[in-house]
């Protein structure tokens, strides 16, 4: 059962976004990434009081880099979708568990501590992953 209701074209853009922003992380890395989109899509507090669904999440402005890589453009392949299939149906991983924030902050650098006023929950190879303050999005924390 899916922790967040989807339609096959959602399903289809969370692997493609998956792919384009962490395709070098392999798939852990993709399923980290996976778990920040659906920490969007259950997080009903700060910019994302507005973001119900993937596509919500996928395409609010200034958020993902990665749909404007040519790695979002194309169908998914079978690999991919079994690893969106693995997010919505709740597989969680640290640091990426109540993450709402990612970004790569270049090659061989360390994370902040803080990114945007969020803390840091550590990282996995390129990726540093932030999450909300206590109490704040109850929904994910």
């Amino acid at each position: 059962m899916a922790i967040v209701k989807y339609n096959d074209n959602e399903r289809e853009l969370l692997a493609r976004i998956m792919r384009a922003e962490a395709l070098g992380d392999g798939n852990l890395g993709m399923l980290m990434v996976g778990n920040v989109i659906i920490n969007r899509v259950l997080a009903d507090c700060l910019t994302f009081k507005n973001t119900r669904t993937i596509r919500d999440v996928i395409y609010q402005k200034n958020q993902f880099t990665g749909t404007n890589s040519s790695l979002f453009v194309g169908r998914p392949t079978s690999k991919e979708l079994d690893l969106a299939d693995r997010v919505l149906k709740g597989e969680y991983y640290y640091p990426a568990t109540n993450a709402l924030w990612f970004y790569n902050p270049g090659t061989n650098r360390p994370c902040s501590a803080y990114w945007y006023d969020q803390r840091n929950s550590g990282k996995y190879k390129s990726h540093c992953f932030y999450v909300p303050y206590e109490g704040v999005c109850r929904e994910i924390n």
